[in-house]
């Protein structure tokens, strides 16, 4: 059985051939893991590498000590969304605010030191959002560059209350260093080296400060065109609500119904799909031969009429409901 491998999993076997220790090795290793299809086809290439960690990680212990060689966080509900920020900007306090999870917050910076993801629960559906360490080069820990590569989408969260524009500038210059682009235009790429291209929601934090007015239209006048931005004060609990909708708008999903002939909707559970998905790739995410099955379906909501049979290529939209026929 062909292991049926995407480009993003060869993107990543280029990073681990470049890399040049082995926690950078690892973590390529562990990305490829992360990507890779499973099926019966990849076992034998899961287990090769596998193998390789196994040993890579015996060989960093001897480097560096016992410490553990891994920071892979598997992807839980709708998408996986990571906060990244400079010292202070209020990561680890939004994460709290807004999901079930309980990071170390405090006034001094560098509260966070490990990647910690908790769950935001908005309408129907869970985000998993990931607090991570601030991005400046003497936090930045090897696991980093594939978590933000890894991540369907990225919030940059700036401090209102200190130079916004300069914590920008700073923030792009890391990601650039990890080969992460955000923005339209984005920064030159080097044609040697694979590089991401990241969506990216701009948080203004601490709206509830003196300047911060100020501060966010200076920001939203030299970022607008090129990110969506919203201001928010994590302490005050002012915007999360509308700041939860734009997480929802950034990743650019919808969410798709399945009822079975005869049966009644299951409003709880929809199918995750990306915005522009037809009927053919919700058959799909339903099971994985239903794609090749389909004989025809009918839809409620995008459908000129509801319960009309449509076409495999018909465009979902957000809320359609939908009823397979094999």
């Amino acid at each position: 059985m062909p292991a049926n491998l995407p480009p993003q999993y060869f993107e990543v076997e280029k990073l681990f051939r470049e890399a040049k220790n082995p926690l950078e090795k690892i973590a390529a290793l562990e990305e490829m893991l992360a990507i890779m299809p499973k099926h019966k086809g990849t076992d034998h290439l899961r287990a090769e590498l596998r193998g390789r960690i196994a040993k890579l990680t015996q060989l960093a212990a001897k480097k560096s000590g016992a410490r553990r060689a891994s920071m892979v966080i598997e992807k839980e509900g709708a998408a996986q969304v990571a906060v990244i920020g400079l010292p202070n900007a209020g990561k680890s306090q939004l994460i709290a605010a807004i999901t079930n999870a309980s990071p170390p917050v405090a006034e001094y910076p560098f509260t966070t030191h490990q990647a910690l993801p908790g769950m935001m629960e908005f309408e129907n559906i869970k985000i998993q959002l990931i607090d991570t360490p601030p991005l400046v080069p003497q936090a930045l820990e090897f696991w980093m560059p594939p978590l933000l590569r890894r991540a369907d989408a990225l919030l940059v969260m700036v401090d209102l209350s200190d130079a916004p524009l300069e914590q920008m500038a700073a923030i792009t210059k890391q990601l650039k260093k990890m080969r992460v682009i955000i923005g339209e235009g984005g920064a030159e790429e080097d044609p040697e080296f694979t590089t991401w291209h990241k969506k990216a929601l701009i948080i203004g934090n601490k709206l509830d400060i003196d300047r911060a007015d100020r501060n966010y239209a200076a920001l939203k006048a030299k970022s607008e065109g090129q990110f969506p931005l919203i201001a928010i004060s994590a302490a005050e609990g002012a915007g999360l609500e509308e700041l939860k909708a734009k997480i929802y708008e950034v990743l650019d999903i919808i969410r798709v119904y399945t009822k079975a002939p005869g049966k009644k909707l299951d409003p709880t559970d929809p199918i995750i799909l990306k915005r522009g998905s037809t009927l053919a790739d919700a058959a799909a995410e339903v099971h994985k031969d239903f794609r090749a099955k389909l004989k025809y379906a009918r839809i409620w909501g995008s459908a000129k009429h509801d319960g009309v049979m449509a076409k495999r290529d018909h465009v979902l939209k957000d809320g359609d409901i939908i009823e397979l026929h094999l």
